[in-house]
């Protein structure tokens, strides 16, 4: 993350690499549509490109742990902000001719929401579970035919907030109806808070202390936030559905009872950003009201405050990211008891939120999860991979499927259903290989006793 000096550039490329440093790039991975960790769910490699495990191995055991599906928005708070002002700027005869249109919408828009219910799954979320649960069993047709056979468990588990225990639910009913076989194999779902909601439990209590008392972390995140480039993308944002005398008023604070032009700005993008997890509920045309680089501005807003207060954060603290080690632990526990014999689970289905998928790929060195930021040079796009809308999009997913010859037991590892390498410094079975030796990960990640 080391950023050239400016000096050292020609003018025109310094002011280029500057400007790279602030504003974010506009090829992210994947088809981005900058909608950062709201992103619709879409698994990242092929059912007919997986590696074949080495000769000899079949599969024993698979679990996982996936965030739930697409949601609606926790709450109609943004709604409720535009509207207030759309409602007097439409009294007044302050609306552009395209924001006529915006209040309209935005009200079918929250009607949708509210007849789901507020931070509850979408039509597509619901889709999006219930595919990832076919596409888990056809990955390992073996695995379920043995745990029929031997009439071992598939245990659900979730965090027990509604859109998390209503995934683990949808997804245990797609599984048993596409294999109808293990059906009555699939236990009554749990919840279990301290595993999957640590964020907010016992274990994250120092985690909680940094996020309400971090003097760096509130700094680095004002700093990013009031940048011109802030400024200037919440006025172009509103000009599209406000005039500019109105604009200006709303920017000189004459509603701040309601909100900054930043607020409402950041208002817009969260609408626009939600509206495609409802698209099985309507048609909405949000993307009208933002143009694509103010939207990929207000993303890498968001994906700031990811990074700093879920993701790799500052540079020599593991804050924001040690409390995931209860679900690291939980893997290989689930691992160990297989290949001790003490394990009657065929497989482990966990189902959780992006406050614990983010800081699990920090701790397990994900790709896109492995650089921090240092103080004097924060988190951009231009010097950091690190972007929501892959590490943690709805329905995000970590998959471990162990596979056994004899006595010796494999790992591989599937990242949104993309086969993923362990972190540096783990070593495959053989090179470009995605399986690795249970012994491996052992040492690789600490755990070996010797």
């Amino acid at each position: 993350m080391k950023r050239i000096a400016a000096s050292a550039l020609p003018l025109a490329v310094a002011v280029t690499a500057l400007l790279a440093g602030s504003l974010p790039a506009q090829a992210h991975t994947g088809s981005s549509g900058s909608y950062a960790t709201k992103t619709v769910y879409e698994p990242q490699q092929s059912l007919r490109t997986y590696q074949s495990a080495p000769r000899g191995f079949v599969p024993v055991f698979t679990e996982n742990v996936s965030r739930h599906g697409a949601r609606a928005a926790t709450s109609s708070e943004d709604g409720d902000l535009i509207l207030a002002l759309w409602d007097q700027a439409q009294s007044e005869g302050e609306l552009t001719s395209r924001g006529k249109k915006f209040g309209p919408e935005v009200r079918s828009l929250l009607a949708a929401q509210a007849k789901i219910g507020y931070g509850q799954l979408t039509g597509l979320g619901k889709q999006e579970i219930q595919d990832t649960a076919v596409r888990l069993e056809k990955r390992l047709p073996g695995l379920f035919s043995q745990i029929a056979k031997d009439s071992e468990q598939i245990d659900v588990v979730s965090s027990g907030k509604d859109r998390a225990v209503d995934s683990g639910n949808l997804f245990a009913a797609a599984l048993g109806d596409n294999d109808p076989a293990v059906k009555s194999l699939i236990g009554a779902p749990r919840t279990d808070p301290d595993l999957l909601y640590f964020h907010k439990s016992a274990g994250g209590a120092a985690y909680r202390a940094y996020i309400a008392n971090d003097q760096r972390l509130a700094t680095t995140l004002e700093k990013i936030t009031d940048q011109p480039a802030t400024e200037a993308a919440a006025r172009r944002v509103l000009r599209k559905i406000f005039t500019k005398s109105f604009v200006d008023r709303i920017s000189a604070g004459e509603f701040s009872s309601v909100g900054t032009d930043v607020e409402a700005a950041e208002a817009v993008y969260n609408l626009y950003s939600i509206a495609p997890a409802l698209s099985a509920e309507g048609t909405w045309h949000m993307k009208r009201y933002i143009a694509p680089k103010d939207a990929a501005w207000f993303a890498y807003l968001s994906d700031a405050e990811d990074f700093y207060e879920k993701g790799p954060g500052f540079a020599g603290s593991d804050i924001t990211y040690k409390m995931a080690s209860v679900l690291l632990d939980d893997f290989f526990a689930k691992i160990e008891a297989k290949r001790a014999g003490t394990s009657t689970l065929g497989a482990e289905l966990r189902f959780t939120h992006a406050e614990e998928i983010i800081p699990l790929a920090a701790l397990m060195g994900l790709p896109g999860s492995t650089e921090q930021a240092t103080e004097d040079d924060p988190y951009t796009y231009a010097n950091n991979t690190w972007r929501g809308e892959s590490v943690a999009p709805m329905t995000a997913n970590i998959q471990w499927d162990l596979f056994r010859k004899g006595s010796t037991y494999l790992v591989r590892m599937l990242y949104n259903e993309k086969e993923t390498a362990f972190k540096q410094g783990c070593r495959p079975v053989s090179k470009g290989s995605y399986f690795y030796d249970v012994d491996e990960l052992e040492r690789c990640f600490g755990r070996a006793t010797g």
